[in-house]
């Protein structure tokens, strides 16, 4: 499976979600005939990819603002592409919706700390997927005015730019982690359950007893902390959520 190249479409969202461009990659012909309708029906221009290979050629040739994509699929694994989108600065950021035929919580989990932005489970409801990928462009749509930049010492957290930087460098995040850390940043000191996580996260489709608030909180902690198994930003509360550390101990700034 050879790499994605630096030319490959930019995932940016588009402003109108109605009229995204979004890229459906499964070979189950079937269901991507009555999804591709449904969605085509909705206001969305859909292209779909029965293989990984014709998907790559795909996003090489054009734009998307967000990906559907099957984890099993004839010629490789769905995670291989997800891998190599996130490699890749252009699409570092592309909303990334994983379907999986077992919905096992480790296939879930992996796919969600390669970097998709969330998974449905099948078989499911086509509605179900359409609000799905609507708080997905939703939440990767620019915001007009956010020039607030939260700072916690060595940690900035750009809301314009949509981007946490860590001593002026970039930290690799999808958009839907950054809106978890924006969460948690703007409460210091203050304990979050995961319910009060999920409320503030408007249009993001997480069930309540799903492990994938902790799974990103997981990825945010092995990119904004010196040790993310010993974390001084976000911390546990053991059987109640999460907290934004008011002072941080790496940085004696409060």
């Amino acid at each position: 499976m050879s790499p994605l190249p630096t030319t490959m479409g930019w995932g940016g969202a588009a402003a109108d979600t109605m009229s995204a461009k979004l890229l459906l990659i499964d070979d189950d012909h079937r269901l991507t005939a009555m999804v591709g309708d449904y969605l085509r029906v909705q206001g969305y221009d859909v292209s779909v990819a029965g293989s990984l290979a014709t998907g790559r050629q795909m996003l090489l040739s054009q734009p998307f603002e967000a990906l559907v994509l099957d984890l099993m699929l004839p010629d490789g694994n769905g995670l291989d592409l997800t891998r190599e989108l996130r490699a890749h600065p252009r699409t570092r950021r592309l909303p990334l919706l994983m379907l999986t035929a077992r919905g096992e919580p480790m296939d879930r989990i992996l796919g969600l700390e390669l970097g998709a932005d969330d998974y449905l489970p099948k078989p499911f409801e086509p509605r179900e997927l359409l609000a799905r990928v609507k708080a997905l462009l939703r939440r990767a749509a620019p915001e007009p005015a956010a020039d607030e930049v939260l700072v916690f010492g060595r940690l900035e957290i750009d809301l314009g730019a949509r981007e946490a930087r860590l001593d002026g460098r970039r930290c690799d995040l999808t958009s839907h982690q950054f809106d978890l850390l924006v969460v948690l940043a703007r409460s210091p000191g203050r304990v979050l359950s995961r319910d009060q996580i999920m409320d503030s996260l408007k249009g993001h489709p997480m069930e309540a007893f799903d492990r994938s608030i902790d799974v990103h909180v997981s990825r945010i902690r092995a990119v904004i902390e010196e040790d993310a198994k010993n974390p001084k930003r976000v911390l546990t509360v053991r059987g109640t959520g999460y907290v934004f550390a008011r002072k941080q101990d790496m940085d004696g700034t409060d």
